[in-house]
Protein backbone atom coordinates (compact mmCIF):
# COMPACT_ATOMS: atom_id res chain seq x y z
CA UNK A 1 0.00 0.00 0.00
CA UNK A 2 2.97 2.37 0.35
CA UNK A 3 3.70 2.56 -3.38
CA UNK A 4 2.75 5.97 -4.72
CA UNK A 5 1.37 7.14 -1.37
CA UNK A 6 1.97 10.64 -0.06
CA UNK A 7 3.38 10.47 3.48
CA UNK A 8 4.06 13.41 5.76
CA UNK A 9 6.67 12.61 8.39
CA UNK A 10 6.63 14.94 11.37
CA UNK A 11 9.85 15.06 13.39
CA UNK A 12 9.96 16.71 16.81
CA UNK A 13 12.76 17.50 19.25
CA UNK A 14 13.57 14.23 20.94
CA UNK A 15 16.72 12.14 21.06
CA UNK A 16 15.07 9.59 18.74
CA UNK A 17 14.84 12.18 15.95
CA UNK A 18 17.87 10.61 14.28
CA UNK A 19 15.82 7.49 13.58
CA UNK A 20 13.60 9.52 11.24
CA UNK A 21 16.36 9.17 8.62
CA UNK A 22 15.84 5.41 8.62
CA UNK A 23 12.09 5.83 8.40
CA UNK A 24 12.41 8.04 5.34
CA UNK A 25 14.73 5.51 3.74
CA UNK A 26 12.21 2.69 4.18
CA UNK A 27 9.31 4.75 2.85
CA UNK A 28 11.30 5.86 -0.20
CA UNK A 29 12.44 2.27 -0.85
CA UNK A 30 8.75 1.34 -0.92
CA UNK A 31 8.21 4.01 -3.60
CA UNK A 32 6.27 6.38 -1.38
CA UNK A 33 6.63 10.16 -1.61
CA UNK A 34 7.75 11.67 1.69
CA UNK A 35 7.46 15.23 2.90
CA UNK A 36 9.31 15.98 6.14
CA UNK A 37 7.99 18.60 8.56
CA UNK A 38 10.28 19.44 11.49
CA UNK A 39 9.90 21.48 14.63
CA UNK A 40 12.62 24.00 15.32
CA UNK A 41 13.90 21.92 18.26
CA UNK A 42 14.11 18.82 16.04
CA UNK A 43 16.88 20.58 14.08
CA UNK A 44 19.03 20.42 17.23
CA UNK A 45 19.07 16.61 16.93
CA UNK A 46 19.27 16.06 13.17
CA UNK A 47 19.90 18.49 10.33
CA UNK A 48 17.21 19.49 7.83
CA UNK A 49 19.78 18.89 5.08
CA UNK A 50 20.00 15.20 6.00
CA UNK A 51 16.25 14.67 5.93
CA UNK A 52 15.80 16.80 2.79
CA UNK A 53 18.42 14.76 0.97
CA UNK A 54 16.89 11.43 1.95
CA UNK A 55 13.31 12.48 1.17
CA UNK A 56 14.29 14.38 -2.00
CA UNK A 57 12.11 17.26 -0.80
CA UNK A 58 12.95 20.29 1.27
CA UNK A 59 12.20 19.66 4.94
CA UNK A 60 9.70 22.28 6.10
CA UNK A 61 10.27 24.03 9.42
CA UNK A 62 9.01 27.60 9.48
CA UNK A 63 5.47 28.79 9.01
CA UNK A 64 6.58 31.91 7.17
CA UNK A 65 9.19 32.29 4.42
CA UNK A 66 12.61 33.43 5.63
CA UNK A 67 12.73 36.37 3.23
CA UNK A 68 9.90 38.89 2.86
CA UNK A 69 10.36 39.10 -0.92
CA UNK A 70 9.58 35.41 -1.43
CA UNK A 71 6.27 34.32 -2.88
CA UNK A 72 3.34 33.75 -0.55
CA UNK A 73 3.01 30.10 -1.57
CA UNK A 74 4.68 28.94 1.62
CA UNK A 75 2.12 30.72 3.78
CA UNK A 76 -0.57 28.29 2.65
CA UNK A 77 1.59 25.19 2.43
CA UNK A 78 -0.08 23.69 5.51
CA UNK A 79 -3.37 23.71 3.58
CA UNK A 80 -1.79 22.36 0.41
CA UNK A 81 -0.07 19.54 2.29
CA UNK A 82 -3.24 18.64 4.20
CA UNK A 83 -4.90 17.95 0.84
CA UNK A 84 -1.83 16.24 -0.66
CA UNK A 85 -1.21 13.68 2.09
CA UNK A 86 -2.60 10.17 2.33
CA UNK A 87 -1.29 9.76 5.87
CA UNK A 88 0.84 11.62 8.41
CA UNK A 89 3.18 10.07 10.96
CA UNK A 90 4.82 12.03 13.76
CA UNK A 91 7.86 10.07 14.94
CA UNK A 92 9.20 10.85 17.39
CA UNK A 93 6.41 12.82 19.10
CA UNK A 94 7.54 14.58 22.26
CA UNK A 95 5.39 15.27 25.31
CA UNK A 96 5.37 18.93 24.32
CA UNK A 97 4.05 18.29 20.82
CA UNK A 98 1.45 15.83 22.10
CA UNK A 99 0.23 18.45 24.59
CA UNK A 100 0.00 21.14 21.91
CA UNK A 101 -1.95 18.93 19.50
CA UNK A 102 -4.30 17.75 22.28
CA UNK A 103 -5.22 21.34 23.09
CA UNK A 104 -5.42 22.70 19.57
CA UNK A 105 -2.33 24.89 19.64
CA UNK A 106 -0.84 25.96 16.31
CA UNK A 107 2.36 27.84 17.06
CA UNK A 108 4.61 26.28 14.42
CA UNK A 109 4.31 24.71 10.99
CA UNK A 110 3.84 21.16 12.28
CA UNK A 111 1.00 21.86 14.73
CA UNK A 112 -0.70 24.21 12.25
CA UNK A 113 -0.59 21.46 9.64
CA UNK A 114 -2.13 18.98 12.09
CA UNK A 115 -5.15 21.25 12.61
CA UNK A 116 -5.69 21.46 8.84
CA UNK A 117 -5.08 17.77 8.24
CA UNK A 118 -7.75 15.62 6.56
CA UNK A 119 -5.91 12.30 6.37
CA UNK A 120 -5.23 9.82 9.22
CA UNK A 121 -2.63 10.94 11.77
CA UNK A 122 -0.34 8.46 13.52
CA UNK A 123 1.57 9.65 16.59
CA UNK A 124 4.52 7.65 17.90
CA UNK A 125 5.39 9.06 21.31
CA UNK A 126 8.98 8.99 22.51
CA UNK A 127 10.25 10.54 25.74
CA UNK A 128 11.74 9.70 29.11
CA UNK A 129 9.82 7.22 31.23
CA UNK A 130 8.61 9.66 33.88
CA UNK A 131 7.46 12.15 31.28
CA UNK A 132 5.50 9.40 29.54
CA UNK A 133 3.92 8.14 32.75
CA UNK A 134 3.04 11.63 33.94
CA UNK A 135 -0.71 11.93 34.48
CA UNK A 136 -0.94 15.03 32.28
CA UNK A 137 0.80 13.30 29.38
CA UNK A 138 -1.49 10.29 29.71
CA UNK A 139 -4.52 12.57 29.78
CA UNK A 140 -3.33 14.28 26.60
CA UNK A 141 -2.81 10.90 24.93
CA UNK A 142 -6.39 9.93 25.85
CA UNK A 143 -7.66 13.18 24.31
CA UNK A 144 -5.90 12.38 21.05
CA UNK A 145 -7.24 8.82 20.97
CA UNK A 146 -10.81 9.96 21.57
CA UNK A 147 -10.48 12.59 18.84
CA UNK A 148 -9.70 9.89 16.31
CA UNK A 149 -5.93 10.08 16.05
CA UNK A 150 -3.89 6.86 16.18
CA UNK A 151 -1.41 6.59 19.05
CA UNK A 152 1.48 4.15 18.83
CA UNK A 153 2.66 3.03 22.25
CA UNK A 154 6.40 3.40 22.88
CA UNK A 155 8.64 0.40 23.41
CA UNK A 156 10.18 -0.31 26.80
CA UNK A 157 13.91 -0.50 27.37
CA UNK A 158 16.95 1.52 28.29
CA UNK A 159 16.49 5.23 27.60
CA UNK A 160 18.94 8.04 26.88
CA UNK A 161 18.69 9.19 30.50
CA UNK A 162 19.94 5.83 31.71
CA UNK A 163 16.51 4.93 33.12
CA UNK A 164 14.61 1.90 31.94
CA UNK A 165 10.92 1.79 31.03
CA UNK A 166 8.42 2.80 28.34
CA UNK A 167 9.51 5.71 26.17
CA UNK A 168 11.63 4.31 23.33
CA UNK A 169 10.54 4.99 19.78
CA UNK A 170 9.26 1.69 18.30
CA UNK A 171 11.49 -0.12 15.84
CA UNK A 172 11.46 1.23 12.28
CA UNK A 173 10.04 -2.01 10.85
CA UNK A 174 7.08 -1.81 13.24
CA UNK A 175 6.35 1.81 12.37
CA UNK A 176 6.44 1.10 8.65
CA UNK A 177 4.11 -1.88 9.11
CA UNK A 178 1.63 0.18 11.14
CA UNK A 179 1.53 2.84 8.43
CA UNK A 180 1.06 0.18 5.76
CA UNK A 181 -1.68 -1.59 7.74
CA UNK A 182 -3.62 1.62 8.31
CA UNK A 183 -3.47 2.50 4.63
CA UNK A 184 -4.93 -0.95 3.91
CA UNK A 185 -7.92 -0.10 6.10
CA UNK A 186 -8.52 3.42 4.88
CA UNK A 187 -10.06 3.57 1.42
CA UNK A 188 -11.87 6.56 -0.03
CA UNK A 189 -14.83 4.35 -0.92
CA UNK A 190 -17.40 6.46 0.95
CA UNK A 191 -16.52 9.72 -0.76
CA UNK A 192 -19.69 11.63 -1.53
CA UNK A 193 -21.82 9.30 0.60
CA UNK A 194 -23.83 10.57 3.55
CA UNK A 195 -23.43 8.32 6.57
CA UNK A 196 -25.77 8.53 9.55
CA UNK A 197 -24.59 6.83 12.74
CA UNK A 198 -26.29 6.59 16.13
CA UNK A 199 -24.29 5.90 19.27
CA UNK A 200 -24.43 5.62 23.04
CA UNK A 201 -27.33 5.10 25.43
CA UNK A 202 -30.48 7.11 25.93
CA UNK A 203 -31.67 8.43 29.27
CA UNK A 204 -35.35 8.24 30.16
CA UNK A 205 -36.23 10.61 33.04
CA UNK A 206 -38.20 9.48 36.08
CA UNK A 207 -38.00 12.82 37.88
CA UNK A 208 -35.72 15.87 37.49
CA UNK A 209 -32.70 13.98 38.91
CA UNK A 210 -33.23 10.27 38.15
CA UNK A 211 -33.45 8.34 34.91
CA UNK A 212 -33.42 4.88 33.34
CA UNK A 213 -30.43 4.13 31.13
CA UNK A 214 -27.90 1.42 30.29
CA UNK A 215 -24.14 0.88 30.35
CA UNK A 216 -23.38 1.74 26.72
CA UNK A 217 -20.24 3.88 26.41
CA UNK A 218 -20.81 4.89 22.79
CA UNK A 219 -17.31 3.76 21.78
CA UNK A 220 -18.48 1.45 18.99
CA UNK A 221 -20.61 4.13 17.36
CA UNK A 222 -17.87 6.72 17.64
CA UNK A 223 -15.40 4.28 16.08
CA UNK A 224 -17.82 3.79 13.19
CA UNK A 225 -18.14 7.54 12.70
CA UNK A 226 -14.36 7.98 12.76
CA UNK A 227 -13.76 5.14 10.30
CA UNK A 228 -16.48 6.36 7.93
CA UNK A 229 -15.09 9.91 7.96
CA UNK A 230 -11.58 8.63 7.22
CA UNK A 231 -13.03 6.75 4.24
CA UNK A 232 -14.38 9.99 2.83
CA UNK A 233 -17.96 9.85 4.10
CA UNK A 234 -19.99 12.89 5.13
CA UNK A 235 -20.77 11.66 8.62
CA UNK A 236 -23.52 12.75 10.99
CA UNK A 237 -23.25 11.22 14.46
CA UNK A 238 -26.37 11.22 16.64
CA UNK A 239 -25.22 10.52 20.18
CA UNK A 240 -26.87 9.90 23.49
CA UNK A 241 -25.15 11.14 26.67
CA UNK A 242 -21.52 9.94 26.59
CA UNK A 243 -18.14 11.23 27.73
CA UNK A 244 -16.40 11.00 24.36
CA UNK A 245 -14.93 13.64 22.09
CA UNK A 246 -16.33 14.12 18.63
CA UNK A 247 -14.32 12.27 15.93
CA UNK A 248 -12.57 14.40 13.35
CA UNK A 249 -14.54 15.59 10.31
CA UNK A 250 -17.82 14.48 11.89
CA UNK A 251 -20.97 16.46 12.55
CA UNK A 252 -22.37 15.55 15.97
CA UNK A 253 -25.91 15.99 17.23
CA UNK A 254 -26.47 15.30 20.93
CA UNK A 255 -29.76 13.90 22.21
CA UNK A 256 -30.91 12.50 25.55
CA UNK A 257 -34.09 10.46 25.22
CA UNK A 258 -35.21 7.80 22.75
CA UNK A 259 -37.89 10.17 21.44
CA UNK A 260 -35.27 12.84 20.74
CA UNK A 261 -33.04 10.33 18.95
CA UNK A 262 -36.01 9.12 16.91
CA UNK A 263 -36.85 12.66 15.85
CA UNK A 264 -33.31 13.41 14.67
CA UNK A 265 -32.84 10.06 12.91
CA UNK A 266 -36.15 10.52 11.09
CA UNK A 267 -35.17 14.01 9.95
CA UNK A 268 -31.81 12.84 8.54
CA UNK A 269 -32.88 9.48 7.13
CA UNK A 270 -34.15 10.36 3.64
CA UNK A 271 -30.95 12.23 2.70
CA UNK A 272 -28.64 9.47 3.99
CA UNK A 273 -26.97 6.76 1.93
CA UNK A 274 -25.81 4.63 4.87
CA UNK A 275 -27.53 4.31 8.24
CA UNK A 276 -25.83 2.46 11.09
CA UNK A 277 -27.86 2.19 14.28
CA UNK A 278 -25.36 1.26 16.98
CA UNK A 279 -27.05 3.20 19.80
CA UNK A 280 -28.39 1.23 22.75
CA UNK A 281 -31.82 2.84 22.77
CA UNK A 282 -33.91 2.20 25.87
CA UNK A 283 -36.91 0.00 25.06
CA UNK A 284 -39.04 1.60 27.75
CA UNK A 285 -39.49 4.96 29.45
CA UNK A 286 -41.61 6.07 32.43
CA UNK A 287 -45.22 6.59 31.40
CA UNK A 288 -45.44 9.64 33.66
CA UNK A 289 -42.51 11.85 34.53
CA UNK A 290 -42.70 13.34 38.02
CA UNK A 291 -41.96 17.06 37.90
CA UNK A 292 -40.49 17.20 41.40
CA UNK A 293 -37.75 15.15 43.03
CA UNK A 294 -39.16 11.99 44.58
CA UNK A 295 -38.45 11.81 48.30
CA UNK A 296 -37.41 8.60 49.96
CA UNK A 297 -39.44 9.25 53.11
CA UNK A 298 -38.79 7.94 56.59
CA UNK A 299 -39.54 4.30 55.88
CA UNK A 300 -36.38 2.35 55.04
CA UNK A 301 -38.24 -0.20 52.90
CA UNK A 302 -40.47 2.29 51.10
CA UNK A 303 -41.16 1.19 47.53
CA UNK A 304 -42.11 3.03 44.38
CA UNK A 305 -43.94 1.61 41.41
CA UNK A 306 -42.96 3.15 38.08
CA UNK A 307 -45.27 2.48 35.15
CA UNK A 308 -43.38 2.02 31.89
CA UNK A 309 -44.40 2.60 28.30
CA UNK A 310 -42.71 1.37 25.14
CA UNK A 311 -40.33 3.67 23.26
CA UNK A 312 -40.42 4.00 19.49
CA UNK A 313 -38.59 1.24 17.63
CA UNK A 314 -36.36 3.60 15.65
CA UNK A 315 -34.64 0.96 13.54
CA UNK A 316 -37.87 -0.77 12.54
CA UNK A 317 -39.54 2.51 11.64
CA UNK A 318 -36.60 3.56 9.50
CA UNK A 319 -36.44 0.14 7.86
CA UNK A 320 -40.06 0.44 6.78
CA UNK A 321 -39.24 3.77 5.10
CA UNK A 322 -36.12 2.46 3.39
CA UNK A 323 -35.66 3.32 -0.27
CA UNK A 324 -32.00 3.43 -1.36
CA UNK A 325 -30.30 3.37 2.06
CA UNK A 326 -27.90 0.67 3.20
CA UNK A 327 -28.97 -0.13 6.76
CA UNK A 328 -27.02 -1.81 9.56
CA UNK A 329 -28.30 -2.64 13.03
CA UNK A 330 -26.83 -4.12 16.19
CA UNK A 331 -28.11 -7.01 18.28
CA UNK A 332 -26.89 -7.42 21.84
CA UNK A 333 -27.82 -10.97 22.80
CA UNK A 334 -26.87 -13.34 25.61
CA UNK A 335 -28.93 -16.36 24.44
CA UNK A 336 -29.70 -17.81 20.99
CA UNK A 337 -27.72 -14.95 19.48
CA UNK A 338 -27.64 -15.87 15.80
CA UNK A 339 -31.29 -16.92 15.72
CA UNK A 340 -32.47 -13.72 17.41
CA UNK A 341 -30.19 -11.52 15.29
CA UNK A 342 -31.43 -13.07 12.03
CA UNK A 343 -35.00 -12.49 13.13
CA UNK A 344 -34.20 -8.83 13.83
CA UNK A 345 -32.44 -8.55 10.47
CA UNK A 346 -35.60 -9.66 8.63
CA UNK A 347 -38.14 -7.79 10.73
CA UNK A 348 -36.32 -4.47 10.43
CA UNK A 349 -35.44 -4.73 6.72
CA UNK A 350 -31.69 -4.50 7.32
CA UNK A 351 -28.80 -5.23 4.99
CA UNK A 352 -26.59 -6.38 7.86
CA UNK A 353 -26.77 -6.88 11.59
CA UNK A 354 -23.90 -6.96 14.06
CA UNK A 355 -24.29 -9.50 16.84
CA UNK A 356 -22.33 -9.33 20.08
CA UNK A 357 -22.58 -10.77 23.57
CA UNK A 358 -21.57 -8.56 26.53
CA UNK A 359 -20.57 -11.65 28.50
CA UNK A 360 -17.80 -12.56 26.03
CA UNK A 361 -14.32 -11.47 27.06
CA UNK A 362 -13.27 -8.41 25.07
CA UNK A 363 -16.82 -7.46 24.11
CA UNK A 364 -18.14 -5.88 27.30
CA UNK A 365 -19.50 -2.41 27.86
CA UNK A 366 -16.89 0.35 27.77
CA UNK A 367 -14.14 -1.84 26.29
CA UNK A 368 -11.86 -0.65 23.50
CA UNK A 369 -12.23 -4.02 21.78
CA UNK A 370 -15.20 -5.98 20.51
CA UNK A 371 -16.05 -9.52 19.43
CA UNK A 372 -18.82 -9.59 16.85
CA UNK A 373 -20.58 -11.77 14.33
CA UNK A 374 -21.60 -10.03 11.11
CA UNK A 375 -24.78 -11.40 9.54
CA UNK A 376 -25.78 -10.03 6.13
CA UNK A 377 -29.06 -10.19 4.23
CA UNK A 378 -27.59 -12.63 1.70
CA UNK A 379 -27.21 -15.22 4.47
CA UNK A 380 -23.49 -14.88 5.19
CA UNK A 381 -22.41 -15.25 8.81
CA UNK A 382 -18.89 -14.08 9.67
CA UNK A 383 -17.57 -14.60 13.18
CA UNK A 384 -14.79 -12.09 13.73
CA UNK A 385 -12.03 -12.50 16.32
CA UNK A 386 -11.48 -9.96 19.08
CA UNK A 387 -10.17 -6.71 17.61
CA UNK A 388 -10.22 -3.00 18.28
CA UNK A 389 -13.53 -1.25 17.76
CA UNK A 390 -11.94 0.79 14.98
CA UNK A 391 -11.02 -2.43 13.16
CA UNK A 392 -14.53 -3.80 13.77
CA UNK A 393 -15.89 -0.57 12.29
CA UNK A 394 -13.85 -1.05 9.13
CA UNK A 395 -14.98 -4.68 8.84
CA UNK A 396 -18.56 -3.42 8.94
CA UNK A 397 -17.89 -0.67 6.41
CA UNK A 398 -16.15 -3.15 4.08
CA UNK A 399 -19.49 -4.94 3.84
CA UNK A 400 -21.50 -1.73 3.59
CA UNK A 401 -19.65 -0.61 0.46
CA UNK A 402 -20.50 -3.86 -1.33
CA UNK A 403 -24.18 -2.90 -1.03
CA UNK A 404 -23.48 0.63 -2.21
Amino acid sequence: MLKGKHIILGVTGGIAAYKSAWLIREFVKANAEVQVVMTRTATQFITPLTLSTLSRREALIDMFPPAPDQTTDQWTKHVDLSLWADIMLIAPATANTIAKIAHGMADDFLTTLVLALRCPLLIASSMDVDMYRNEITQRNIDILKETGYFLIDPDSGELASGLTGPGRLPEIERLVKIVDDLLHKIHQDLTGKRVLVSAGPTQEPIDPVRFFSNRSSGKMGFALANAAALRGGEVTLVSGPVHLRTPRNTRRIDVVTASEMNEVMQSKFSSSDVVIMSAAVADFSPAHRVEHKLKRGDEVDRRFVVELKGNPDILKTLGEQKTHQVMVGFALETDDGVENAKKKLDEKHLDAIILNNPNVKGAGFGADTNVVTVITADGKIDELPMMSKFDVANEILDRVVTYL
